[in-house]
């Protein structure tokens, strides 16, 4: 996917994400917003998956671990839902650690327990490490 197709990617789940959060309005349950916003998602025609197993491996083991991606956007972007009163530092170490584990690049954290959404809005990017350097 080119930069192009992650910045019209992102404009939907944008634009998606307020239209969930002014049908719905804030105070709601983290499931709940995630089922409308998979709904909105693919009524836009965009494939977007639910709760997506996400195993834990270290050195060619998989360890007893594993992880669940709310939303997977077109199977490169990472939506991690929340409905809390203050996003927090382990929040974000979510979705690092998601983005990193997933070798994903493109991850939001978004927070519908707020008054204006793009106030509930993080962007998070995985810069791909070249092994050979």
């Amino acid at each position: 996917m080119n930069k192009e197709q992650y910045n019209n990617l992102s404009k939907e789940i944008i634009d998606a994400s307020i239209r969930v959060h002014k049908e719905m309005g804030p105070g709601l349950l983290e499931s709940i917003y995630e089922l409308c916003l998979t709904k909105e998602l693919n009524l836009r025609k965009i494939k977007t998956e639910q709760q997506v197993f996400l195993p834990l491996n270290y050195r060619g083991y998989e360890l007893n671990k594993d992880f669940r991606i709310d939303l997977l956007v077109e199977n490169e972007i990472i939506i991690e839902v929340k409905a809390v009163e203050v996003l927090l530092p382990v929040h974000e170490a979510q979705i690092i650690s998601y983005l990193k584990l997933a070798d994903k690049r493109l991850g939001f954290l978004i927070n519908f327990n707020v008054p204006l959404l793009k106030n509930g809005f993080r962007r998070f990017v995985n810069e791909f490490i070249d092994s050979a350097s």
